[in-house]
Formats: C-alpha cells, structure tokens, sequence
C-alpha cells in the first residue's frame, strides 16, 4: 500500500478510514513479528512509514472529534 498523504485522508469516509486503520495495524503488526523472530523485512523502511501513516490517521480523527464537540 502507497503512502496516505493527509488531503487524500481527508477526502476520505471516516468508516474507509478506520478500515484503513485496522489494515495498516495489521501489516505493521506482521512485519514487527517478522523482525522480533529474527527475519529481514524486505523494506525496513516500510515499518517507519506505517507508523507515521497510522498517526496521520488518528490525529485527524482527533481533530474532526474536537470539531465536533464544539
């Protein structure tokens, strides 16, 4: 899966985000187990990536919560 920038995240549904959020979750979940158990990932770059995605993804549902209180 390519990079989600933040403008493509907010053209997004909120239940296609979530959606992505738990796919994302998951890779990372999945190649953070392939390097504790001694493989190579063959992109480590890969793991740095999803974790800025999957931030990108919950500050942005933070903020239109936030938005939405008011």
């Amino acid at each position: 899966m390519p990079i989600l920038r933040r403008r493509e995240l907010k053209e997004m549904l909120p239940e296609e985000r979530r959606r992505r959020l738990i796919e994302l979750r998951a890779e990372l979940t999945r190649l953070r187990t392939t390097v504790a158990s001694g493989g190579s990932v063959e992109n480590p770059g890969r793991i740095r990536e999803l974790r800025r995605t999957i931030a990108r993804i919950l500050t942005l549902e933070s903020q239109q919560r936030k938005v939405e209180r008011k």
